[in-house]
């Protein structure tokens, strides 16, 4: 029996068909593989960034500050680097001088983003219901008490009272000090500390800023010039283990560079003591007008290491408000 005959154009169509199906799984085969490789070196090149990213802790921002949108804050805080904010309310009756937002907006901010922010409890301290406002905020998550900045002495019962729930719920409380003004008689503060041992005062503003330097004059609120150590802040921060230094504003700002030689030792002999902020309104995150952005710079610029550096930046801030790593 003869074998059936082939059509040989039959025989070429199909051998190129073949030729071309191979050479396309070839392609494909190639496409895949550099595909995979690629999104290899991403991941770990994605990987290797979150490793080496040094994580900066923010401990003084605000909503709506100023009209800044959340969305804005968001960039804003980002775009410095920081990885962890600390947002501060002002009491229910009053915007600071800032006009930010309340314990409402700060708690809902913190609650729709939980791995980027975090958020004190807040109220006019001489209030009826200081009490209870404060203690209402602190067991839904706060983990502070502040930005305090009303028309109180610095002894007085209302700050005791304040005190006092920090001291039961084991938290810190941030004040503004700033002469006749908020936080009054600073020379009196040692009282308050002395009293309180136990709770953790963090100092803040231009009376706080301004009394670094021993000859201070309490009504210039932004001095200029040589610094003379061994003001009352100064003496504040070595005496009392419970006091902290709030680096935000341009308060803290021209406190240090006022006087760059002495800023530096400063900062070496409060490495411990001293706590990054930013508390700026601005949504651009770098320039002049972006003090957050300028203090960083001053602190990597000034800090006599880089062990003080992430100190400050963030094994301080972490330590007293009991974050995870």
């Amino acid at each position: 029996m003869r074998a059936p005959r082939h059509d040989a154009s039959a025989v070429n169509v199909d051998t190129e068909a073949a030729r071309e199906y191979k050479a396309a799984m070839l392609l494909l085969s190639r496409r895949s593989f550099l595909a995979t490789v690629s999104s290899a070196i991403l991941a770990r090149e994605s990987n290797a960034q979150a490793e080496t990213r040094e994580e900066i802790i923010d401990i003084h921002q605000h909503t709506n500050y100023a009209g800044r949108t959340d969305e804005e804050l968001i960039t804003h805080q980002r775009k410095i680097g920081v990885t962890r904010t600390i947002l501060l309310p002002a009491g229910r009756l009053f915007g600071l001088d800032a006009q930010c937002g309340t314990n409402v907006t700060v708690e809902a901010l913190a609650k729709r983003l939980p791995g980027e922010f975090s958020f004190f409890a807040n109220e006019v301290p001489f209030l009826t219901e200081a009490a209870a406002e404060i203690e209402f905020y602190l067991r839904k998550g706060g983990i502070g008490i502040g930005e305090q900045k009303f028309t109180v002495e610095s002894d007085s019962r209302a700050v005791q009272l304040l005190a006092e729930i920090a001291q039961e719920f084991g938290v810190p409380v941030l004040l503004h000090f700033q002469f006749g003004r908020y936080n009054t008689s600073y020379a009196r503060f040692a009282t308050t500390l002395q009293k309180f041992p136990k709770v953790n005062f963090i100092g803040h503003a231009q009376t706080f800023w301004a009394n670094i330097d021993a000859k201070c004059d309490q009504v210039t609120l932004y001095p200029k010039g040589p610094v003379t150590a061994g003001g009352l802040t100064d003496r504040y921060l070595q005496e009392h283990p419970n006091f902290f230094a709030d680096l935000s504003a341009g308060s803290a700002l021209n406190a240090l560079r006022r006087d760059e030689a002495h800023a530096r030792e400063f900062i070496a002999r409060h490495e411990n003591k001293l706590l990054f902020g930013t508390d700026c309104d601005d949504k651009a995150g770098e320039g002049e007008k972006c003090s957050g952005a300028q203090m960083l710079a001053t602190i990597r610029a000034w800090a006599p290491s880089k062990a003080v550096e992430r100190k400050i930046l963030f094994d301080n801030a972490r330590a007293l408000l009991k974050l995870k790593a």
